[in-house]
C-alpha cells in the first residue's frame, strides 16, 4: 500500500534553499507553489515548506539519505565547497554504513549513507 515517504523540512528562502539542493544534484519539479518547494533526485524527493520565523539554531529537521556512491557523492561535495557538518566527515560507522553528514542553509541535518563493503 505504501508506496514512498517524502520528508517535508522547512526553509527560510525558497530560492537559497533550491540553489542548495541543486548543488547536491536535485532539481526542481512540480508546479512552482507560493511557499512550497519539491526537489528530486532519480527517484528521491523532499519536500520544503517555508517557514521565514525558523531560527536555524533550534532546528531540528533532519534526514538519512542512503547513496549507491556515498563516497563520490562525498568528493562532490568538497569539490563543490559544500560544507561538510564539523562531525560529519565520511567515515565507517560501527553499524555497518559509511556515512557522512552536511547541513543545509536553515541547519536541516542531512545525512548520506551506504552499506559498508569492509564491515
Amino acid at each position: 500500500m505504501i508506496t514512498s515517504i517524502i520528508p517535508k523540512l522547512p526553509m527560510r528562502n525558497k530560492e537559497t534553499t533550491r540553489r542548495f539542493y541543486k548543488n547536491l544534484g536535485f532539481e526542481a519539479f512540480g508546479n512552482d507553489f507560493p511557499g512550497y518547494l519539491m526537489m528530486k533526485n532519480e527517484s528521491a524527493e523532499i519536500h520544503f515548506f517555508e517557514f521565514p520565523d525558523l531560527v536555524p539554531d533550534e532546528n531540528y529537521g533532519q534526514i538519512y539519505i542512503r547513496s549507491s556512491a556515498v563516497e563520490a557523492l562525498y568528493t562532490m561535495c568538497l569539490e563543490g565547497n559544500i560544507e561538510i557538518h564539523p562531525a560529519g566527515s565520511l567515515s565507517r560507522k560501527a553499524w555497518g554504513q559509511k556515512e557522512f553528514s552536511l547541513l543545509d542553509p536553515d541547519k536541516n541535518l542531512l545525512t548520506f549513507g551506504q552499506p559498508s563493503d569492509d564491515k
